[in-house]
Formats: structure tokens, C-alpha cells, sequence
């Protein structure tokens, strides 16, 4: 499949990791489903990225809601042959036992029932026309406990094996299905998980050359632009200064 070839559907194209995918795919060629929340900055990505790109606000939290946004879809959009599950949320950073319950929810809303609308939703196009690749953004924390991330890292462990079940189900079909797994990255993604607080947001990246949007952007479209016989199952990245736990981040010295 080449990228001229590609309608991408990317969910939290609003910023951070989705709208670097955006700009990249519709960089190489391809056509773009660009969905958010916030509608006033998708018709500026979509003014930045011209007619390649279709603005579609979307909250992934409503089944009617994907379900009626993917049927209303002008016909150059219809046949989508990428999805980007990128829509999620981190929120709070306290232990379990004092935890936000409307938190866990909105975090099991979007993380898992965004993942599972969409791809509800457009799946079954994909395997109608026996193409297609589902891209889904887990995280190295749904692989390994981290303090505060009791429900967002459960949320990525699902998001983890959703992506092998579908893969292993599609298995006969031209149908891909990847599961990228991000380490600490710079974004708007993690400045929501310390409520607005630029300060304590930066904090933690102190001295630290973390990974950004666009260097997630570029994995996502490797694993989408190899030969269609392959398939990367699941790809993890971290800045090199990171680690695993307990060994986590480390400040370069000098």
C-alpha cells in the first residue's frame, strides 16, 4: 500500500502524537481523517495540510457518536485503510487507594472504549475490502507498574493484548494490526496529567532529551509503510535515558 493509496483515521489529531501523524502521513502523500475534541484546532491543522486533510470532530467516548461520524463520511474519505488509535488520557498521579473514581473513568472511557469504538466501527470496512492496518498506541507503561499509573497503565496493558487478539483474529485476511508502545515522550498529553501545570510538567525532563510527537509520528508510519506482507506486532521505543523500573529516569550529568 502505498501512501497515496492511504485514507488514515487518527483519533487525538488535536495534538501531541496525533497531529504529527497527520502531518507526516498527508507529507508522503496520503489523505487524512484528522478527529479531536476541539474543533477550532482541527480547522487549523486542516488549514495548515489543505484538502488532503478532513477535519472531523469526534469524542472516541460515544459508540453512536464514532459510529455516526464513520457513516457520514464524503465519499474521497469513505474507504479508510489506517487507523491511529492515538486518543487517550493520563490522568492523576496519586496512589490507588486515594484516586479520583471520575478519573479511572474518564481514563477506562477513552484509553479502552475509544480503542474499542473505533475499531468496532472500521474494522469490519477493512476486512470487506481485505485491506487495511490498525495502529494502536499503548504505552511502556501498560508493560510494567509505575507509581500512579494504576488505571492508565491497566488501560494500556488491554490496549497491549487487544491489538495481538485482533491481529491474531484478522490472521488469513490482508488486514495489520501494530501496537506502539511510547517511553517518556514530550507533549500536551503529559502537561494534562499535571493539570495545566507547565512547571511540574517540565520538571521531571530536566537535563533529560526525551522522545517527541514527530519521532513517534516516524515510528507510526514505518510500521504502516513496509511491504503490506509485513507486520510489526508490537513496537516499543524510550529515550536512551530511561530504563525500566525500578531503574527509571536519570539525569545526564555535566
Amino acid at each position: 500500500m502505498t501512501p497515496q493509496d492511504m485514507i488514515v483515521f487518527i483519533t487525538g489529531a488535536t495534538s501531541g502524537f496525533g497531529a504529527a501523524a497527520a502531518r507526516r502521513f498527508v507529507s508522503e502523500g496520503a489523505k487524512v481523517i484528522a478527529t479531536g475534541r476541539r474543533k477550532d484546532r482541527l480547522e487549523a491543522l486542516a488549514d495548515e495540510l489543505g484538502d488532503a486533510c478532513h477535519p472531523l470532530p469526534l469524542d472516541v467516548t460515544s459508540h453512536e457518536g464514532v459510529q455516526t461520524a464513520v457513516d457520514s463520511l464524503p465519499h474521497p474519505f469513505r474507504e479508510i485503510s489506517v487507523l491511529v488509535n492515538n486518543a487517550g488520557a493520563a490522568l492523576g498521579l496519586g496512589p490507588a487507594y486515594e484516586a479520583d473514581i471520575n478519573l479511572w473513568q474518564r481514563m477506562l472511557d477513552t484509553n479502552i472504549n475509544g480503542v474499542v469504538y473505533c475499531t468496532h466501527a472500521i474494522l469490519p470496512g477493512m476486512v470487506e475490502r481485505n485491506r487495511g492496518h490498525i495502529v494502536n498506541i499503548g504505552s511502556v507503561g501498560g508493560r510494567q507498574p509505575n507509581p500512579g499509573s494504576n488505571i492508565y497503565g491497566g488501560t494500556k496493558a488491554f490496549v497491549h493484548l487487544f491489538s495481538k487478539n485482533v491481529r491474531a483474529e484478522c490472521f488469513g485476511k490482508e488486514i495489520r494490526v501494530t501496537c506502539v508502545e511510547p517511553g517518556v515522550a514530550r507533549s500536551e498529553f503529559n502537561l494534562v496529567r499535571y493539570d495545566g501545570d507547565m512547571e511540574k510538567a517540565d520538571a521531571g525532563y530536566a537535563g533529560l532529551e526525551v522522545l517527541t510527537s514527530e519521532e513517534i509520528a516516524d515510528a507510526i508510519y514505518y510500521c504502516v509503510a513496509l511491504p503490506d506482507h509485513i507486520n510489526i506486532n508490537v513496537i516499543q521505543l524510550m529515550p536512551v535515558m530511561q530504563a525500566y523500573s525500578p531503574w527509571n529516569l536519570y539525569r545526564r550529568k555535566g
